[in-house]
């Protein structure tokens, strides 16, 4: 798919995302372990969708969250969903976008599929990290579980 492809598949999804996520509380926890996700932390959440793990964010007291995806219609609910002001939310395209700052943690969660260069990809999201900074990749369901859901 081309990204106007994929901006038109998840903003026609958008608004029933949430309802139908499937989430794992241990499985995010793990995650969220492993990415180094702490008080006082600066998180970029790469392709946040609707915000599902903003308030995961928050609950470990990070300091400071900027949210970025692609679709509009997915950032828009994100917005709409948590007023905080350690919370930001941009639309664009992550690879291309002038991000505000550097981060401590950088979290690609339940997309990275999604993504046609992912070595690309990669670079450019190292190069956003702060010094010992961490990218974490990971995906709550298996291989075989996303491609049923897909």
């Amino acid at each position: 798919m081309n990204k106007r492809e994929i901006i038109a598949y998840f903003d026609a999804r958008a608004p029933e995302w949430d309802a139908r996520m499937v989430r794992s509380d241990s499985k995010i926890a793990f995650i969220l372990d492993a990415a180094g996700v702490r008080p006082g932390v600066s998180v970029l959440d790469v392709a946040c969708g609707t915000g599902v793990l903003f308030g995961d964010y928050l609950a470990r007291d990070a300091a400071r969250v900027t949210g970025v995806d692609i679709s509009p219609e997915m950032a828009r609910i994100a917005v709409s969903k948590l007023r905080d002001p350690r919370v930001e939310v941009l639309c664009g395209d992550v690879e291309e976008l002038a991000l505000p700052r550097r981060y401590d943690c950088c979290v690609v969660y339940n997309a990275f599929p999604h993504f046609a260069h992912p070595a690309r990809l990669l670079a450019r999201l190292s190069a956003c990290l702060s010094p010992g900074g961490r990218l974490t990749v990971a995906h709550g369901m298996s291989l075989a579980a996303l491609h049923r859901h897909h």
